[in-house]
């Protein structure tokens, strides 16, 4: 058991589903995510899903998005994971883009 928090950006991406559009899966895993938050933290962007919390639950829930995928037909599915850990400090998404903006804003 990892008892480290994180934030993973995932992209899940079917293969073979006979259209290029994945907007019907994206929106299977999205309802999925919302109505099992488990203490995460969950944001949708245009290229994945950023999942916040403890790397146990987050991992696991990636593993099931797969198998939600597969029930639904996807026969293949590949996904792309990149996560962060810190100790220093307790941080969430949300704080990283703010800090980036306030920068900016300073440059102008």
């Amino acid at each position: 058991m990892v008892s480290l928090n994180c934030i993973a950006d995932v992209c899940i991406v079917p293969i073979g589903t006979g259209s290029a559009s994945v907007s019907d899966e994206v929106t299977l895993i999205t309802k999925f995510l919302r109505e099992n938050p488990e203490g995460l933290t969950v944001t949708l962007h245009s290229a994945g899903t950023t999942i916040e919390g403890n790397w146990d639950v987050v991992m696991g829930k990636i593993g099931q998005m797969h198998e939600l995928l597969h029930h639904h037909g996807v026969v293949r599915i590949q996904s792309d994971i990149r996560v962060g850990t810190r100790t220093d400090k307790s941080q969430k998404s949300i704080d990283k883009v703010r800090i980036v903006e306030e920068k900016l804003k300073k440059l102008v």
